[in-house]
């Protein structure tokens, strides 16, 4: 109606103005006599705007399209264009075009505009305030935005579909514009709204139904629940979601062999003012069944192998959706075994051949095509890590065949990194098939993997503050390019920390570490460095003879290799370390308190880690390790007399001897998204060389509590045991003083943890646990008992933020008690920063 009152308008104006043209030609201004039932062409020589008081005039003619000096048809399209570039603004209520004189041929235009209202604000009635800030929020109106009929319908739609999405299905909204006297040529919005009473779902019901319950059909709807089946859900009807329930009802009939089934109608029917019924009419069809399945086109591999990897049999009800994944979809579907072997233009199509009653032939037709090889790889998004530590970890190489299971690998190889957000690393395939090759993208994110550690833990009776820096992608090559330092070398991929402890002047440590990973450039070899030095006290000044101290000097060194056999996850570690151990009075926890020891051991660990592809989040694979750290047996060599009970302690344990066994192996499940099950298992002991001599007094194993996870704690290593208290489960033993000690050389533990993500952004991955676990410690191996261990359960979080690490929480509570300790089961909290459970 707008379109054909304006168009009644602009030939109206022109009828008046080209009847005053013709009156003027008959007193001499050489103008012709107009025929109103033609066109007539004119020269333009000018425009004029009137009308508009905010808008600039010198930019409005500019929009008209139209210039002076060019010639112009009257009525023509020239007229009609330009007022419509006007009208598509947006920014006028009405628009008139006037001629105000005809001079020798010339035509001058005047265009009236206008101008609509802006907005200055909406107002909200009838609605909380702490309900206002949603809405605005999801209105998103600019103030100053022209106000049309359409930004009024749209706010309306938004604000009931917003109040829909809760349950009120019987939302009414009003929208009055006002003019607001403050500003000039602006209109206020008020939305007055009327939620009505919240509406939910009183009941459910299924028509046609007759294989399954209608309690059973209820539960497919996800989202869209009744009344007395609501536990954790609000029984309210949302559109969107009862959409996609739908869509999974005919899933669920699909995927049990109801290929015909249909959803024939629904209805919505009112029981009070705030129940509804819904009423969903189906037809279920009758159930299918695969009879055969017959293979086309496959010359590389045999039928009998392709079913095998199929994994449907003859006999099985027909699910065309999991014939799709087991095709081509799943990680391990048919289609993983061409694209594994360089055959990246292959297809494989199933077809129903032939259906009969309730049976169907299944005919998978399999298109080879040629192998491809891989021509070029291409990095893309490394801002900040060089480019070759990116390419020594692919296993994707140019000439290469083309191979879907080296893709994966190197998308986890990358992730296992660290300087790459694992969630965006986007391998893409750009292939060429006429020339049987592809070109590999590998697009990148860098993240933040540098870490300021501040970390609190309570151990032995103290609270140990931590300050640490770890810089995760470190240029050893180049420390002497000044350009290089910004603030550091970085790029190479290399580790370095330095880390100090504290707890004022009762204990200090103090550390550094380097890591190379490509160690000689050529091969996955990882060397590392360390060295440390703890120091404890009672508090004393140094000439005090009540003084009691513990100093630790240490020094280590490494090689992992990474293995081929019996696959490339496998990796053998070998390294030396060295420890000195000077005691004063130290009475605290060895067996013994004065002289000067040293520990000088071999290390090696054999291990597979396939867990990934996030090192943080790891959603499959595992991680086993078996490792020895073993001292020369000193005392086989020496003439002294161990069994001496007058022989000083300092010279009994000059030189440790002792031989120490780790098994761990931790298991990701994936079990459904992105939820976790993360089953695990350690066992730990202490052996020794020499009866007389006995137990070594260091590196034995401190059970119960947060533990800070094998962090190496005055020669001791702690392990957490959640729900019960630091070192409780650590047994007391007494030494040849007679004086109680503790002395744990054996222990085990076990856990059970589901785990599920809250985010798993590069910025921050966190993510919620449940725990079941169990452990125990002994002084003996002959006293150790698998099943004689103490049990526990909780719940926790951690947070990975790249700057400091991983924080955590756990609140367990230990189910048994503990001879001689009481108080340290139930119920317990655990904090650990930077430092994982």
């Amino acid at each position: 109606m707008r379109r054909r009152s304006f168009w009644f308008v602009l030939i109206i104006y022109f009828v008046n103005a080209l009847s005053s043209f013709s009156q003027q030609d008959t007193v001499g201004l050489n103008v012709p006599t107009m025929d109103y039932s033609a066109t007539r062409e004119y020269v333009l020589g000018g425009i004029t705007i009137s009308g508009v008081k905010y808008l600039d005039r010198q930019i409005l003619k500019q929009l008209t399209g139209l210039t002076p000096g060019q010639t112009l048809m009257v009525p023509g399209t020239e007229i009609t264009k330009s007022v419509k570039k006007l009208w598509d603004q947006g920014l006028f209520s009405d628009i008139k075009v006037f001629s105000t004189r005809i001079d020798s041929g010339k035509i001058y235009l005047e265009y009236y505009l206008l101008e609509r209202p802006r907005l200055s604000r909406i107002e909200f009635k009838g609605i909380r305030k702490n309900e206002k800030s949603d809405l605005e929020e999801k209105i998103n109106v600019m103030a100053g935005s022209q106000v049309t009929q359409n930004l009024i319908n749209t706010t309306k739609k938004i604000i009931e579909d917003h109040y829909k999405e809760k349950g009120f299905l019987n939302c009414k909204v009003n929208i009055i514009r006002k003019k607001d006297p403050r500003f000039q040529n602006t209109v206020m919005l008020e939305a007055d709204i009327d939620k009505g009473p919240r509406v939910k779902i009183e009941e459910i019901k299924f028509e046609g139904n007759h294989v399954f319950t209608e309690k059973r059909l209820r539960r497919v709807l996800k989202k869209t629940k009744q009344k007395d089946v609501n536990i954790f859900k609000a029984s309210k009807m949302v559109d969107k979601d009862y959409k996609e329930d739908k869509k999974k009802l005919v899933d669920f009939y699909n995927e049990n062999g109801y290929r015909d089934f249909k959803i024939l109608g629904d209805s919505i029917y009112r029981i009070s003012e705030d129940r509804i019924g819904l009423l969903i009419r189906i037809y279920e069809g009758q159930r299918y069944y695969i009879r055969d399945i017959t293979w086309v086109g496959n010359t590389k591999y045999p039928s009998m192998y392709l079913s095998q990897r199929l994994e449907i049999k003859k006999g099985d009800p027909y699910d065309k959706k999991r014939l799709m994944e087991r095709t081509n979809t799943d990680e391990d579907a048919v289609s993983s075994v061409y694209m594994d072997n360089g055959y990246l233009f292959s297809q494989i199509i199933p077809v129903e051949k032939r259906v009969e009653g309730d049976s169907i032939d299944l005919e998978i037709r399999v298109f080879e095509g040629q192998q491809a090889t891989v021509n070029k790889i291409i990095i893309k998004g490394n801002t900040k890590t060089n480019e070759h530590v990116v390419r020594r970890e692919l296993r994707t190489l140019p000439g290469d065949l083309f191979s879907k299971q080296d893709i994966i690998r190197s998308v986890r190889e990358l992730a296992q990194l660290g300087h790459f957000d694992p969630e965006k690393i986007s391998p893409n395939p750009i292939p060429n098939q006429a020339a049987g090759t592809v070109d590999l993208e590998y697009d990148l994110t860098e993240k933040a993997n540098d870490q300021f550690e501040i970390s609190g833990g309570w151990g032995a009776n103290m609270l140990v503050g931590t300050v640490g820096l770890r810089f995760n992608n470190f240029s050893a090559r180049r420390i002497f390019d000044p350009k290089a330092w910004r603030p550091i070398p970085t790029g190479d991929g290399q580790s370095v920390s330095l880390r100090a402890q504290t707890n004022g002047k009762y204990y200090q440590a103090y550390s550094f570490g380097f890591t190379e990973p490509w160690f000689g450039g050529k091969k996955h070899n990882t060397f590392s460095f360390s060295v440390y030095r703890t120091g404890q006290t009672n508090g004393r000044k140094k000439d005090d003879p009540a003084r009691q101290s513990l100093n630790i000097t240490g020094v280590s060194t490494g090689l992992q290799k990474r293995l081929k056999w019996p696959d490339d996850y496998f990796s053998l570690y070998t390294g030396i370390t060295f420890q000195n151990y000077e005691l004063n009075n130290w009475t605290q926890r060895f067996l013994f308190s004065n002289g000067n020891s040293n520990n000088f051991s071999f290390n090696v660990t054999f291990g597979r880690y396939s867990a990934g592809p996030n090192p943080i989040y790891p959603v499959g694979g595992a991680n086993i390790s078996l490792s020895l750290q073993i001292t020369p047996p000193y005392s086989m060599f020496s003439n002294k007399n161990y069994s001496d009970p007058d022989m000083l302690d300092s010279e009994r344990y000059r030189w440790v001897e002792y031989h120490k066994w780790l098994f761990k192996v931790d298991w990701y499940l994936n079990l459904a998204g992105k939820l976790v099950l993360y089953p695990r298992a350690q066992f730990g002991y202490l052996g020794y060389f020499n009866k007389a001599i006995g137990p070594s007094p260091f590196e034995g194993f401190d059970v119960g509590g947060d533990g800070m996870s094998g962090y190496n704690l005055y020669g001791i290593t702690t392990i957490a045991l959640r729900g019960y208290e630091n070192g409780s489960l650590t047994p007391m033993v007494k030494n040849k003083d007679g004086v109680w000690k503790k002395s744990g050389n054996v222990y085990e533990r076990v856990s059970l943890e589901l785990r599920y993500p809250v985010t798993l952004q590069a910025q921050a991955t966190v993510f919620v646990l449940a725990f079941l676990e169990g452990g125990n410690a002994w002084y003996r191996i002959q006293d150790f008992n698998p099943f004689g261990i103490v049990r526990s359960a909780g719940v926790g979080m951690r947070a990975f933020l790249p700057m400091f690490g991983l924080l955590g929480i756990d609140w367990g509570y230990g189910f048994n008690t503990v001879p001689g300790k009481p108080g340290a089961g139930g119920s317990h909290f655990h904090f650990v920063i930077g430092q994982q459970f």
